[in-house]
C-alpha cells in the first residue's frame, strides 16, 4: 500500500473515531440523561471540533491538519486519563467531589469493573493520536 493511501485511510479512520466518540457522548447525555461533570465537558470541548477538523482534512486530503488534531487529542487524552484516575484510584477519589453539580468521581457506567465513560474517551483520544502520528509519518506534505 502506498504511503499516501495509508495517510488517507488513517485520517478517515480518525474522523470515524471522533464521530463515534461524539455520538456516544451525546447518547449518554441526551438519551440516557447522564449529566456530564466538568471534566466530561472539557473532554467534549476537545473531541467535538475533531469531527469537523478531521472530516475536512480527510475530504481534502489536507494532512497538515494532523498536527492540530494531534494537539487536541493529546490534551483530551490527558484530561481523560486524569478523570479516569480520579474515578479508579482511591487516593485521588476525593478530588472528584469538588467538580461541580455532578462529582467527577461518579461512575455512570462501570462495565467489566474498569470501563467507564472517561476510559472510553481515553481510548478515543488515544486512537486519534496514534492515527495522526501515522498520518504525519506517511504524508509527503508534512
Amino acid at each position: 500500500m502506498k504511503r499516501e493511501q495509508v495517510a488517507e485511510q488513517a485520517m478517515f479512520f480518525s474522523w470515524g473515531v471522533s464521530l463515534i466518540a461524539t455520538a456516544g457522548s451525546l447518547f449518554f447525555s441526551e438519551v440516557l440523561k447522564y449529566i456530564p461533570c466538568d471534566l466530561c465537558w472539557y473532554q467534549r470541548i476537545l473531541m467535538y471540533p475533531l469531527i469537523i477538523l478531521l472530516g475536512i482534512a480527510s475530504a481534502k486530503k489536507d494532512y497538515k491538519m494532523s498536527m492540530y488534531a494531534l494537539v487536541l487529542s493529546l490534551i483530551g487524552g490527558a484530561i481523560s486519563l486524569y478523570h479516569y484516575l480520579v474515578q479508579k484510584v482511591p487516593a485521588l477519589h476525593d478530588l472528584g467531589n469538588a467538580c461541580g453539580i455532578v462529582p467527577c468521581n461518579t461512575d455512570y457506567i462501570n462495565w467489566f469493573g474498569f470501563i467507564t465513560i472517561p476510559f472510553l474517551a481515553l481510548i478515543g483520544f488515544t486512537l486519534i493520536s496514534i492515527l495522526q502520528v501515522i498520518v504525519m509519518k506517511n504524508a509527503k506534505e508534512i
